[in-house]
């Protein structure tokens, strides 16, 4: 953790932000908000504390107004508010809507460990680094990424370990490229659906699961409903803290300097506990009744290999051959 704590070191003597700003030395009350998570998830627990940080840190100088999962719409609705600086600060998994170049933190089988994930995600990560100037052109002030865990196929009633079985399944996808690619070059069958639909659409058998989540997730909100999860890894799932420019640039530095440094606090502090709360959901969904599966490290490498084959050339037509020689030169090897 020496790289975030550097880092935050250096947002220490740099600069913060925010959005709905009513002069330099009144109160300035800016929304955030997060596209995936309740009070008293982690997610929420994590808006709190951003929240609380940047308050404090300014004296009361900024007041933050937080919006959870679905108060403000859906995934894609809530991004729409972001980019037009309606929301000002949010943790969220981007949608590739504006920029399919933020579609780098979806690639398929980039990383295969935690070490390594990690390695990548944390400030000054080969991965951090190529989303700052992505943000900055549609309009967001990135700050770093939130890591979650790798993702994997939660299904009811059957579950596959081949894609010749996996064939059978029609799995749940979001609305992001190239998630249902992903999913598809796995072998199942997919149906793009707005996660506030999920459930109703599992329990109505319009998909027979769920394929982008970390077991967090499909325990917390499906638990009773699939009865499987089989941890394919086919991408780290990380949220993302930033804020709108527009925002972040109307603050003082003063203000700017805390609000950063409170991101890259949270950061921090979830990058040390990460892997221990993914590994708490796995057991709670075990005792809960879910089987927890995973395929053996050559199962996985294949899978990895047939998926890169298939969707990181799609990946190139749409994103760019540089950010993929990125990938190619950094990502971990088959």
């Amino acid at each position: 953790m020496s790289g975030l704590k550097s880092f935050a070191a250096a947002v220490a003597v740099a600069g913060l932000a925010f959005g709905s700003v009513t002069s330099a030395d009144a109160q300035t009350v800016l929304k955030m908000a997060t596209d995936s998570g309740a009070k008293g998830s982690p997610a929420g627990d994590a808006l709190e504390r951003w929240a609380d940080l940047i308050e404090s840190g300014t004296n009361g100088e900024i007041e933050i107004e937080i919006f959870y999962q679905n108060e403000l719409g859906g995934q894609q609705e809530v991004f729409d508010l972001f980019v037009a600086n309606d929301v000002n600060l949010m943790l969220n998994w981007p949608m590739t809507s504006y920029d399919e170049r933020i579609a780098v933190l979806y690639a398929p089988y980039m990383v295969f460990t935690w070490e390594e994930a990690l390695e990548a995600y944390r400030p000054g990560g080969w991965i951090n680094g190529m989303l700052d100037g992505i943000y900055r052109d549609i309009g967001l002030k990135f700050f770093g990424a939130w890591p979650e865990g790798f993702n994997g196929i939660a299904t009811r009633g059957v579950y596959a370990m081949t894609p010749e079985a996996a064939a059978e399944l029609k799995i749940r996808v979001p609305p992001i490229f190239p998630m249902a690619e992903s999913v598809q070059a796995m072998g199942y069958q997919t149906a793009t659906i707005d996660w506030g639909e999920v459930f109703t659409a599992i329990q109505t058998g319009v998909v027979d699961g769920d394929g982008a989540n970390v077991i967090y997730w499909d325990y917390e909100y499906f638990r009773d409903t699939l009865d499987y999860y089989n941890r394919t890894r086919q991408q780290f799932i990380t949220g993302i803290l930033s804020m709108n420019l527009e925002a972040f640039e109307a603050l003082t530095a003063e203000q700017q300097q805390v609000v950063q440094a409170a991101a890259v606090t949270v950061m921090e502090e979830h990058f040390e506990k990460a892997r221990a709360l993914d590994e708490s959901y796995v057991q709670k969904a075990i005792e809960a009744g879910m089987e927890y599966k995973q395929p053996s490290e050559a199962q996985l490498r294949a899978l990895a290999e047939r998926v890169r084959a298939e969707v990181w050339p799609m990946m190139e037509e749409r994103i760019g051959s540089e950010i993929m020689a990125t990938i190619r030169e950094n990502a971990s090897q088959l």
